[in-house]
């Protein structure tokens, strides 16, 4: 049975692989950090017993049952590392039936974030894999979706998250959420607008094209950085693949914050170019806001 969430949690699914332990440890600290409560959701596939044999049908009733009460001590494990980790926490354990794709989208509306890990598969395995969930989730993100494939570089002074910035309305979102993240973390924002020159630009055009881009990325900060003044702010232009661009500059940075259009189907994969590109090789936790039309 579905358990009802608290409004604003912060989500994250679970299995019972290392990478779970980096995406608990990131939504926990997360939830404390923001006084949010924390639902940790284990998410139990059944196979497609509609088109199965019977004989499917018959070793699931047995494997069922023995699968969930295998993963109810991993999903205990998991709110005793978490309560004993910030004791203040409020956490809400859930062994939830369906793909964990599907199972996360469907509590994230209403939370304030979902939090997975990543198995490190390539991009083809993740594409195709029955497992996948990173993937279905950012392409397009209900609400604001967090993968920790690696850690927070805590250890590097000062601390600072990285938000990639191009101007546009997708990464209005972005650049809100990443100021609000580095208040909460009493930490640094850089803010990097990629560019690639085109073809046959001459040098004077090029640099043109440099100050414009400098311009528009003052212009898409302005406001925020006015209204958290706290956050120690850096612009940064770099000629380059938005995706290399945005790896390298959060290569020691606390997290790294792209936008996502938020479409459905194929345009919704757009983003796709950056934000599916850094998702497979961000040195950092990712974090992708949706960008929702009028």
């Amino acid at each position: 049975m579905e358990t009802s969430i608290e409004r604003g949690a912060v989500v994250v699914g679970l299995d019972a692989t290392p990478s779970a332990g980096l995406a608990l440890a990131w939504a926990a600290d997360e939830a404390a950090r923001r006084r949010l409560s924390l639902h940790l959701v284990i998410a139990v596939d059944a196979p497609d017993l509609a088109h199965g044999s019977a004989e499917l049908t018959s070793l699931w009733t047995s494997w069922g049952p023995a699968i969930r009460a295998a993963y109810a001590p991993v999903l205990e494990d998991a709110r005793d590392f978490a309560v004993q980790r910030h004791p203040e926490l409020m956490v809400v354990a859930e062994l939830a039936n369906g793909s964990p794709a599907d199972v996360l989208r469907a509590r994230a509306p209403g939370s304030s974030m979902v939090v997975v890990g990543s198995r490190h598969r390539g991009v083809v395995r993740d594409l195709f894999s029955r497992e996948r969930v990173g993937l279905p989730l950012v392409a397009p993100p209900p609400c604001p979706v967090v993968v920790v494939r690696e850690p927070e570089r805590v250890t590097h002074e000062p601390p600072h998250l990285v938000v990639g910035v191009d101007g546009s309305a997708v990464s209005t979102e972005a650049v809100r959420f990443a100021f609000e993240e580095a208040a909460f973390h009493d930490a640094r924002l850089i803010a990097v607008s990629a560019w690639q020159q085109p073809p046959f630009t001459s040098v004077v055009r090029a640099d043109e094209m440099e100050k414009e881009q400098g311009h528009a990325l003052a212009e898409s900060t302005a406001g925020w950085a006015d209204k958290y003044p706290q956050v120690k702010l850096r612009h940064e232009i770099i000629r380059g693949h938005p995706v290399q661009v945005l790896t390298e500059a959060a290569k020691y940075a606390l997290a790294l914050v792209v936008g996502s259009r938020g479409l459905g189907g194929f345009p919704g994969l757009l983003l796709g170019s950056v934000s599916l590109g850094v998702l497979y090789h961000a040195p950092c936790p990712l974090i992708v806001v949706p960008h929702r039309p009028d």
